[in-house]
């Protein structure tokens, strides 16, 4: 079973993906904010497959992949916002995100790309 690490400041959007990467068969972490993840990550959590919100309290997305990448070299890391700007997209992207997810998502778009950057899911 593949583990998403899903990391969201708000509650309501964790329960629905998680709802949805739960009934498709996904194991699920999460973490409120890049500060209390990282936390998880230093302690030895190594997830299949991350998806961060951008803007969060304590350590927002950006910053977060920042320190990630340093750890979890090669784990696919998508970004779920709703923050459109092309030059937070060309940093993610740039820190070593692999995708860009807009808020709200759909059940369906969201494991349609979980597939296409997670072999095997």
């Amino acid at each position: 079973m593949k583990t998403i690490f899903l990391i969201d400041d708000s509650a309501t959007m964790v329960m629905s993906v998680k709802t949805t990467l739960e009934i498709s068969g996904f194991k699920v972490e999460t973490a409120a904010d890049g500060e209390q993840a990282m936390g998880k990550i230093n302690k030895g959590l190594k997830p299949d497959l991350i998806i961060t919100d951008i803007n969060m309290p304590k350590m927002d997305g950006i910053e977060f992949i920042r320190h990630a990448r340093k750890i979890l070299r090669f784990t696919p890391i998508l970004t779920l916002t709703t923050e459109s700007q092309q030059a937070k997209r060309d940093e993610a992207k740039k820190l070593g995100a692999s995708g860009w997810l807009v808020k709200p998502i759909g059940g369906t778009d969201l494991l349609k790309v979980i597939k296409q950057v997670l072999p095997g899911a």
